[in-house]
């Protein structure tokens, strides 16, 4: 049995319909339903429904984007870093191996190799190494609790994307914003993250730290251009000039971009496909859904 905590979340949510079509034994929990965020209370689940493997798919995002935790600091902290600690202890206590869904949002830019930045790299976009937002703080908060974590998996997502019109999905999120800001960076294909580390139990995988991004990096004009020519829209996109002109205007706190290695993944068979493709292949599918 797996049980999914978040299960009614975007992430969650999709962690639970991949596994009920796999013809998985799946138990989705959300806060409404259990207050799992204490240590007692998950115990008795966990003992109750004595699950194969855990997916900790909560969290605390901010609606609509990254600027709402600068206003809900104490909840972002408890979801982001206090609640995988809780999980870490009462799934080590009961020898249930567990899945944690991290970012990549810890990290901005390249290296100073030029390359992309590895499991092994130190955060430079964190409390510790700011300025930051208070969100990818709290992210790099929660991979700190969980350092030497047994049978435990950190996947890191960043900017996810598939073909559903959903306001979370980044390609839809283009065609919704007025102006946008050039930026490079690595982003996962939903449905792919959500397989890859469902593998990582069903496969036995080594546990430890993976970045879950597709191939490669993309930069923004790219993604809009490849939405032009394949049908997604025929938006005349706006950037803004740089990013002090972004921040200026369009957000309240420092937003993370950044390039990911992702040859870690690549070698423990739980690699994505490259971006452009995955990224096509979803605005086809996009492009479908539009015209009907």
């Amino acid at each position: 049995m797996f049980i999914v905590l978040g299960a009614t979340g975007y992430l969650g949510s999709n962690f639970v319909k991949y596994l009920q079509k796999e013809g998985g034994n799946v138990c989705g929990l959300s806060r409404a339903e259990s207050e799992y965020t204490n240590v007692d209370t998950l115990i008795s689940i966990l003992q109750s429904k004595k699950p194969d493997f855990l997916i900790n798919a909560a969290g605390f995002t901010g609606k609509p984007n990254v600027d709402a935790c600068e206003l809900a600091k104490a909840e972002c902290l408890k979801g982001n870093a206090v609640l995988p600690g809780v999980i870490r202890e009462v799934c080590e206590d009961l020898r249930i191996p567990w899945g944690h869904v991290s970012s990549g949002c810890i990290y901005s830019g390249r290296r100073a190799d030029g390359e992309g930045w590895t499991e092994e790299d130190e955060p430079n976009f964190s409390f510790r190494d700011g300025p930051c937002s208070f969100y990818s703080g709290t992210k790099a908060l929660g991979e700190e609790v969980l350092a030497g974590a047994e049978n435990c998996f950190v996947w890191r997502l960043r900017i996810p994307f598939n073909e559903e019109i959903s306001p979370r999905n980044y390609i839809q999120k283009l065609v919704n914003y007025d102006s946008l800001l050039e930026a490079e960076n690595s982003v996962s294909h939903l449905d792919e993250f959500v397989e890859k580390c469902v593998d990582c139990f069903e496969k036995d995988i080594e546990p430890g730290v993976y970045n879950m991004t597709n191939q490669g990096p993309v930069t923004t004009r790219q993604v809009t251009e490849w939405m032009i020519e394949e049908g997604v829209t025929d938006k005349g996109f706006k950037f803004f000039e740089n990013e002090e002109q972004f921040m200026q205007k369009a957000a309240k706190t420092p937003r993370s971009n950044c390039v990911l290695d992702t040859s870690k993944a690549e070698k423990a068979g739980i690699g994505m496909r490259p971006v452009e493709e995955a990224m096509r292949d979803s605005m086809r599918k996009m492009a479908k859904e539009v015209m009907v």
